[in-house]
Order: structure tokens, then sequence, then C-alpha cells
């Protein structure tokens, strides 16, 4: 939930934006308060849905790419538009038979796609890639027998999309609806942005320019992309313009265009310049292709070798112990670059850089991904993280042949994937701890590429549906070959138990926008690189397709010393949004969790999986699941606490729990944007005529539901001097409060599902935490 009113998400008052995207972009989205992951396309309601800020909205999929492929679309329910004219017949055919893309239409609010009801054996499969398929990618000729770092393909391009791959395209996008809707976006956002004055220069305090460097990328890539499939020279005259830009006068300070105090913005614009520098590389003049040598070297390769050298040492802090994304973009960038003046670059610098950046990343980027594939930041930052992991990844690949281990040093890389898709529900993301910028370049193609490296299909089959798939990776990344339904036998819980993270996924169906989807964690209070909450318990909440229980999001990032510390004593633990008093879970004596908080989860659930051959799926009746964590280390003045969830009735209703001995107040909290009416040990809540009801179920005396505003307690200690909370317009706070006592705390969430009476519903026994199991309410 962010304040803020444009793409600069470090203020909270702004003019209103412009959409990097142009009028049509659907992640163009005006607000005066929070914001959930999608476009705002409907009648004005007097509540907006807990998501992301609106700053990290800026997917680089501007138009929705597989799910539509035009920007014909402008209401949630509304038709993909009919026919594909690529279609042939072949099971890679038009929506409007069934074939081809899956989703018929696209949620405006989330940007979700939308799976028809309907049944198709015959494409509604086992995921599988086909063994005999005609319009498959032709073999690399290019197959070294002992691959070098700095010994590249003869041809241009080398990174990411060799000339033989540029060569088969046209053939694959007139047989494959989803390359077809991907290229139609990407000449649609080109014309965007060819039509937009190139990027301006704009410091944004100690976060720099991020932003700039990845909407350069971003323009960049689409129109080397254009300028490649068609020869149209305007589309590289366009590139040219943006390439000169970021080095022009206008663009930063003479002696330090690119921002090397913050090295992520440097970074991204040596990857923006080295896409150009080899996409471009037929139609750029030497004079052209010297000055971006130049320019790389002296703004972003130079500084890149003087962190491994040792000469600098004030802007290469993320070259040791760094798991996070900064160690992979970083060093994806610089391998870029490094890849594509190579042999043209008589410095040494590029054969230097490629002698330091793969080994960096071995022992840091891929560590990103911990022992159950959870990205150790945040479910935002594995945008950021596994994107700049697959850039470089690809680049080596393409250009030398061989990875290098990128791929195979951790096992676990391979499970990345459904971290991310169970980690989204029917809405949006459990979008924990920070959100980050921009994500402009930053999607989720990154598990495109690696389900077709690691041959898993579910990865690709599941991505190439979402809003943010119709981008220049996607294309060359896209195994055509890839065939039947993602969700086909898919378990729909799963249990993640590193325990950095521990955390559970549970939801009542994969292609239901309406379904039921639940999420909490446990996990440690550190070890997140500095943007996690102290949110053990914390959890959201999905049902009718709309979010019931949800995030704040990130805070203010120049917030004073908001990440210089993790300590219990830090600075970020003063403002609201990194407080446990602002996450869904308990607080104790209005105190902030330890961070040395040390849960241990057990889980249960009955393997329930979704079916092939169709998207309609009837859950059955003995089908549960729950997760329970001992959280009792991650407060003072508590005996003992857990809390459990789990899913009831036929996945229709939730139980939360939580059983307590503490010896100081207790505070029940959970955010939502529902209009809330509180009475008693009864809650009704309404977003936008959809009903919620929450009980407390065998209350403990004195027990009630109240309503109250996401700010700080009075008691807190005081914020810095000169800082502010950001405001939370639009959310509630539903609260429950107890003195210092045992309490087994029950509260039971039912949706009020169209068609259910009251009859319908389950009132479960009370059971024991420490007791329960996968049939103990059965």
């Amino acid at each position: 939930m962010a304040t803020n009113t444009n793409y600069d998400y470090h203020s909270t008052e702004h003019a209103a934006p412009v959409s990097p995207y142009g009028s049509g972009d659907p992640y163009y989205i005006k607000s005066s308060g929070y914001i959930a992951s999608g476009p705002v396309k409907r009648p004005k309601r007097n509540w907006l849905k807990i998501g992301i800020p609106i700053a990290i909205l800026v997917i680089v999929g501007a138009v929705l790419g597989g799910v539509l492929g035009s920007r014909a679309s402008k209401k949630s329910n509304s038709s993909s538009g009919g026919n594909n004219s690529n279609g042939n017949g072949n099971g890679n055919g038009p929506v409007k038979n069934g074939l081809g893309r899956f989703p018929t239409s696209t949620d405006s609010f989330y940007g979700m796609p939308i799976y028809p009801s309907s049944t198709n054996s015959a494409l509604y499969g086992q995921p599988t890639f086909s063994t005999n398929a005609k319009n498959a990618w032709p073999s690399d000729t290019f197959s070294p027998g002992s691959p070098s770092a700095t010994s590249v393909r003869p041809d241009r391009p080398r990174i990411i999309a060799p000339a033989y791959r540029w060569n088969a395209l046209p053939n694959l996008i007139a047989n494959d609806p989803y390359l077809s809707a991907w290229n139609e976006s990407i000449f649609m956002n080109a014309t965007d942005y060819f039509n937009a004055p190139p990027v301006k220069y704009n410091l944004d305090g100690d976060s720099g320019i991020l932003d700039n460097s990845r909407e350069i990328k971003m323009r960049i890539k689409a129109f080397s992309y254009a300028y490649r499939m068609t020869k149209n020279t305007k589309w590289a005259d366009r590139a040219w313009d943006e390439i000169q830009n970021a080095v022009s006068s206008n663009f930063g300070p003479a002696t330090d265009k690119w921002n090397t105090k913050h090295f992520l913005d440097t970074a991204e614009m040596v990857a923006a310049y080295a896409i150009g520098y080899d996409w471009l590389y037929d139609v750029l003049n030497d004079d052209q292709k010297k000055q971006m040598r130049d320019n790389m070297i002296l703004y972003g390769l130079g500084p890149g070798k003087s962190v491994f050298d040792g000469s600098i040492v004030d802007f290469g802090w993320w070259k040791t112990n760094v798991t996070g994304n900064w160690n992979c973009v970083c060093n994806g960038g610089l391998t870029l670059g490094a890849l594509a003046i190579l042999g043209d670059d008589t410095t040494g610098t590029a054969e230097f850089i490629l002698g330091q950046t793969i080994d960096n990343a071995l022992n840091n980027c891929v560590n990103g991904v911990t022992t159950d594939g959870t990205w150790t930041e945040t479910a935002n930052y594995w945008y950021f993280g596994t994107t700049g992991h697959a850039e470089m990844a690809s680049a080596l690949l393409t250009a030398t042949g061989s990875h290098y281990g990128l791929l195979d040093r951790n096992a676990k890389l391979r499970d990345t994937g459904f971290f991310h898709m169970y980690a989204h529900g029917p809405t949006s993301l459990f979008d924990y701890g920070d959100h980050g910028p921009n994500k402009f370049s930053s999607t989720s193609n990154s598990i495109i590429f690696y389900g077709s490296e690691f041959k898993i299909p579910e990865y690709i089959l599941y991505q190439r549906d979402q809003r943010d798939s119709a981008e220049p990776w996607s294309m060359f990344w896209y195994d055509p070959t890839v065939a039947g339904a993602w969700w086909g036998g898919l378990p729909l819980d799963r249990f993640f138990t590193d325990d950095t993270d521990q955390w559970a996924s549970m939801r009542s169906s994969w292609t239901d926008n309406n379904a039921l989807y639940v999420a909490m964690k446990a996990g440690k209070n550190v070890g997140h690189q500095t943007h996690n909450d102290l949110d053990t318990g914390d959890f959201v909440l999905d049902a009718m397709g709309t979010r019931w229980a949800g995030e704040l999001g990130s805070g203010d990032y120049l917030s004073y010393q908001y990440f210089q510390s993790d300590a219990q004593d830090a600075a970020r633990w003063l403002y609201y949004r990194k407080r446990t008093e602002g996450q869904n879970t308990l607080v104790v004596n209005h105190a902030n969790q330890l961070v040395t908080a040390s849960p241990t989860i057990k889980s249960g659930t009955s393997g329930t999986t979704q079916n092939l051959g169709t998207t309609v799926f009837e859950v059955p009746d003995k089908s549960n699941a729950f997760f329970v964590a001992d959280l009792t280390s991650a407060y003072g003045n508590v005996t003992t606490f857990l809390r459990g969830v789990r899913v009831l009735n036929k996945r229709r209703q939730v139980l939360l729990q939580d059983d307590i001995q503490s010896s100081g107040s207790i505070q029940w909290r959970m955010h939502t944007n529902a209009t809330v009416n509180a009475q008693g040990t009864s809650a009704d809540l309404d977003i936008g005529g959809k009903k919620m009801q929450v009980k407390i179920l065998n209350a403990p005396n004195g027990a009630s539901f109240a309503k109250s505003d996401p700010v700080r307690y009075q008691d807190d200690p005081a914020l810095p001097q000169g800082q502010t909370d950001q405001q939370n317009p639009g959310v509630s706070v539903l609260t429950i409060d107890l003195p210092a006592g045992q309490y087994s705390l029950q509260i039971l969430f039912s949706p009020q599902w169209n068609g259910m009476s009251s009859s319908d519903f389950v009132k479960p026994s009370a059971v024991p935490l420490s007791s329960w199991t996968v049939d103990s309410h059965n």
C-alpha cells in the first residue's frame, strides 16, 4: 500500500504521473492512496486494494502480452480479441477456438490472466516439451569444446539472441500465438517510447538514477529489437538518441554520469549499452562504436574494474558476502558490457572484467536462492535478482558456449520458479518486506529462461500467460515446443522450510481468479539483505477476487538509516511499515519482535493437486492443509506462542489460531482495505460489495474486535528527527486486545461465496495447535 502518486517511490506528494508506456499502458496507475499490482480500469470506488506500491508496478510488459496481445481491452472480463490470424490449427492457434493462448481475458485491476471455464483434454494435458514439434528453434552451430569466457562466437549478435535465432524468429512468430502477441506488444511499446523524449536525468537521493538506467535499458532493448526485426533504421536512430542522451551534458556530472556511488545504476546502464552495441552492431558506424566503448569503459566498466582490482572500494561493497539482487545485477551488467565489446576493446578492460565477475557471482549471486528455492530478500526482489542472474547466464551461454556453473552451482536454483508461482495468489504476491524501485526492465521472464534450461515446462507455461511476459528476452528464452497445462497435477499447497524463510502457500485453485489463497510466514527477522520487516506470523488472504488481508509495502527508502542495520535498535524498526505493529501478526506489550527470532515449523497437507484436462476444479471434501509456527523466540514476555493457519470446508474457509501464554498485553492485528463493521466477537468486512465474515471462536473473556488506524502506537519510540511515517489512506486495522495471560485465540474467516447459505459454513472444533494434523479438523 503506497501513498505515491508517481513513479518516484520515495516521496509522498507528487504531481500526476506520466506513464513511460504511453496512454494505453495498463500499468499506468494514478492514485491518491495505495494500490494493487495491476491496472486500474474500473469505475471509481471508495476503496483500493492492498498490494505493491505504484512505483514498482512498472513491469515491462506494457501490453498484456500473452494474455491480450493488444491494447484493445479496457474492461474486466473483456475479450482477448478474437481469432489470432497466425493460428494454424496445430494446437497453437486462436484463443477464440480454445487453442493457443489459454487465458481469454485479463482482470483489469490486478492484471491477472482469466482462464475460461472449459475442458480440453488434448490441450490441458501434462506439461511437456514436444519431441517432434516442427516449430522448434534450430540447433546452434556454435558449440566450442572448451569454452572460455574471453573467446566469443564469431558472428553478431552474440548476447542472448544470436543471429541464428533472429533468422528463425519470423517463422516461429507466424506459428506461435504467444510469440506473435509478444512481438506485437514489443512494437507497440517501442512506438510509445519512440514518441517520448529521451529519459531525463533524475538523481533521486541515495538511490541515484536507478529508474533512469532501467528505463533506458528497457527502451534500448525495444528499439534494438524493432530494428533487427525490420531493418528500419528509424529504430536504430532512436536508440542512438537514447544512447547519446545518457552521456550528454544534460545527463549528470561529467565525471560520474552513471552514478558509480550507487553501482546498481551503473551496472544497469552498462547492460543497456551492451545490448545496443551488440544488437545494433551492423548499423552502427565505427565512430559510434568507439564512442560507446569509450563511454562504457569511462563510466561503467572502468569503475567496475576498480571494484575488483581494489583500487577503489567506495562503491564495491556488493562483491563480498552479498547474496541479494545487487550482486546479480552488478555482475550481470558488467558481464554483458564486457562480452559486447570483447574483441573491439584494446584496453584489456573487458577481459579483466570477465576474469572476475563469473567467480564473484558463483560465490554470491547464485546463493540468493535458499535451500527451498525462496529468494533471500523478498518476493519482489526476486524479480531484480533473477533477472540479473538470468541475463548473465544467458549472455555467457550464447556468447561463449557455457554458463560456467551459474545454473548448477546452487542446485536449488531449479526450484525458484516454483517459489515465484506459489508466492502469487489469485490477486497478487505475498508481498512481504520491501518491494523495491520501479521494475522497468526486470520481469519474471527469468523463469522462462530457467524453464528452457532446466527443462521445467511448468515455468514457461505459467509465465507466458502473465502480464509482464511481452518483452524481448522472452522472445529468445521461450521454447515453442512447450505444451500442456502448467496447473495440471500441480499441488495446491507448498511449504518452504529453509529456516531463513519458512512460509506456506495454500489455495483452492490455480485457474480461478476468485479462489481462496492464504499464505503465512515465520522465518528469521535477519538475513534478508535488510529488506525484511519484523513480521514472523505475518499472513495475506485472498478470496472472491480480492485481497482481504494485505501488506503495506516499502517504507521511504530515503528515510534516515533505513538500510543501515537490522540490529534490534536499528532506525529501520522505528518506521511503522517495518515495525511489528505494521504487520498482520501479534504484538506483545506494544513492542517490536526480536531480531534474534528463530521459529520452528510443522505442516501438513492432503496433497490435493489440480486436475489435468480442465480449468474447472472441484475441491474434494477432505482436501485440507495447515501450517504451524512456534514463534516464541520472536517475543519477550512470552512463555509460549504458536500460530497456525489452515484451510477448511473444501478450502472455502480459513482458521487462524494463536495459542499463547504471555506476561505482557497482547494485540492481534490485520491490515485490510475493507469497510469494517466490528461487533463484539464478529466483524463484517466489505470490499466493493463483496463480503467476508470474521469470527472469534470460543472467545476468551473480554475478547472482541475493534477497528483502528494504521499508525504508530502513541508510546512507540520517537522517529529520528525530521522523519515522518508514510500515510496509509484507506487502510483499516482489525484488532483484538487481550491482557496478559494464556489464550487460544481462534479466528475463523468465512468469505461469503455466491451460492452458499449459512448452513454451508462450518465451525471447526477447538484443537490445540500442538495437536494439529491433516485430519484433526475433518
